[in-house]
């Protein structure tokens, strides 16, 4: 980018994010000011629908921010002193609590008194029991709410009021972690219903561009394409009252002019920032930094272990001594992050995942494991990733094709638009490539289940292995935990021999803020929670 370019790119985000938001001028534009949240990033929501189909990243922070759910997470201070989520604490949040039954086949949940939506109508259970219907009505909420034996509308019982019954089948340790996720919302039942059609019963299309929530923060405005702006629900009884009282969410596209909008004091909160810019940034001392593990995400290469070559394991462990990791690791996030590679060999002294495993880059090996698969002078392959992470994807794309070719594989590289990687990935037609994911429910089984068995999208390997499905299936209602910590071990011994997924690194959630921004904490939907943000 031409310097004048950059310069104009930064201006013109500048003047958007003091633009079009009806701040008073002196000193009640300064109050005001003080009060305003201006955040610039990446991407802006792609759909208003907590369970719209292709929702991004920026949609469940959206849907966080604006949205209850009966339940949420725990907060809990990690080694490096940064905040984030616990996942084995669940708190209460529009349910004031709940009651297990004795067998664990039964759920009540009290409401809080008083809890109102954004255009002050009283939430009620009927609303509780509309917005669960929905979640396991619609596709992509279903998928999910599944994991947990959250199945049919008829296991949501209206008892009164304020009072909710959730009916299992059996219990399950999932049932009350899938409640506290992004995609069981609760929302306006009486509002959504006047935009609802016969051929729409849940109002989708509405909700792609409107809001029917009760939470901490409320729509004001959405321009797609350019900026999101939230204002405080004052009415809010699910939890502390925000300190702001406005959210601009400015959509900046370039790394580069989100750093300088933060640099010039003209952005409050810069996401989705490079590792250099951290650094650069951290090194200065004037700003607030955030560097939080993303403990339930990963960056890893996935080869398809049902396609030629890519089907011989020896020809995948060839290549998981061929890549180049340390270097790989400082050229992308300068190190800034967890390895997951290079663990002890054999077999896994825990079963906590992800876990470093167990490669390290060793081109002699990698050629001895090509020669016994019959591939003494190598093979061509296509190594693909996303075009929108290409300030990481790329830098790991040309050492993956530098090294590769040491030992005979010759690697070309492919980027892929964003609109498109998914369907490529469904359909299991990339042979070769680099990804992130993450998985929302923390447990080990559950981390197999989603990613290395069955036919949907995230079985980025096409891995199919039937010891693992049965592990799988068997470790799913485990209560015994010496066998289900056997179990998951086993998972991961077998994830290692097989080699069908190579963990990369668990990249760190990173942002900047001015000094004065405080309270960031990590969620396992990797965005900001804004009703937790304080200015000093």
């Amino acid at each position: 980018m031409k310097r004048r370019e950059f310069l104009k790119g930064a201006s013109t985000a500048a003047a958007a994010l003091g633009a079009g938001v009806g701040l008073p001028s002196g000193a009640a534009r300064a109050q005001a000011r003080a009060a305003t949240l201006r955040v610039v990033q990446e991407a802006l929501p792609n759909t208003l629908d907590p369970a719209g189909l292709g929702g991004n990243p920026a949609a469940n922070g959206y849907s966080w921010n604006v949205y209850d759910r009966l339940l949420t997470f725990g907060r809990q201070t990690l080694p490096g002193g940064s905040e984030a989520y616990d996942y084995y604490k669940l708190e209460p949040e529009l349910a004031e609590s709940w009651q297990e039954s004795s067998t664990g086949t039964a759920v009540t949940f009290k409401l809080r008194q008083g809890a109102t939506f954004h255009d002050g109508t009283p939430v009620t259970t009927a609303d509780v029991k509309w917005s669960l219907d929905r979640a396991v009505s619609v596709t992509v909420a279903k998928n999910q709410l599944g994991t947990g034996s959250l199945e049919k509308p008829e296991q949501f019982v209206v008892v009164d009021p304020h009072t909710l019954r959730v009916d299992l089948p059996r219990k399950d340790r999932y049932t009350l972690p899938n409640l506290t996720i992004s995609f069981p919302a609760i929302m306006n039942s009486a509002l959504i219903k006047k935009s609802a059609a016969a051929d729409d019963p849940w109002g989708a299309e509405w909700l792609k561009r409107n809001s029917a929530g009760g939470g901490g923060y409320k729509l004001e405005n959405y321009e797609p394409g350019q900026q999101l702006v939230l204002a405080r629900h004052d009415g809010w009884k699910s939890g502390p009252r925000p300190a702001f009282e406005r959210i601009i969410q400015q959509l900046v596209p370039t790394a580069a002019n989100r750093r300088a909008l933060i640099e010039r004091g003209d952005a409050d909160v810069a996401m989705d920032v490079l590792p250099r810019d951290i650094a650069d940034l951290d090194q200065t001392g004037k700003y607030t930094i955030v560097s939080t593990p993303q403990v339930n995400a990963f960056q890893f290469i996935a080869m398809n272990s049902q396609m030629k070559p890519f089907d011989d394991v020896r020809v995948r462990q060839a290549v998981a001594h061929a890549l180049p990791y340390k270097a790989m690791f400082d050229a992308a996030l300068l190190g800034r992050g967890r390895p997951l590679y290079g663990g002890p060999a054999g077999a896994p002294a825990s079963n906590a995942f992800p876990a470093p495993h167990p490669y390290n880059t060793d081109l002699d090996k990698a050629k001895a494991l090509l020669a016994a698969a019959g591939l003494p002078n190598g093979f061509e392959t296509t190594f693909s990733f996303d075009i929108s992470g290409a300030s990481i994807a790329e830098p790991v794309a040309a050492l993956v094709q530098e090294s590769l070719g040491k030992v005979g594989i010759k690697v070309t590289i492919n980027k892929v638009p964003s609109a498109q990687i998914g369907e490529l990935q469904t359909k299991k037609e990339l042979p070769f490539f680099y990804f992130t994911s993450a998985a929302w429910l923390r447990d080990t089984d559950y981390f197999f289940r989603i990613f290395y068995q069955g036919t949907t999208r995230w079985n980025f390997g096409n891995f199919n292995n039937q010891e693992v499905v049965k592990l799988v299936a068997d470790a799913r209602w485990e209560t015994d935990p010496a066998k289900y910590d056997a179990m998951t071990k086993r998972m991961i011994q077998i994830a290692n021999e097989q080699a069908p997924m190579l963990m990369l690194w668990q990249q760190a959630q990173e942002l900047a803020a001015q000094k004065s921004v405080k309270g960031f904490v990590y969620y396992f939907h990797r965005q900001v929670d804004f009703r937790k943000l304080t200015r000093a």
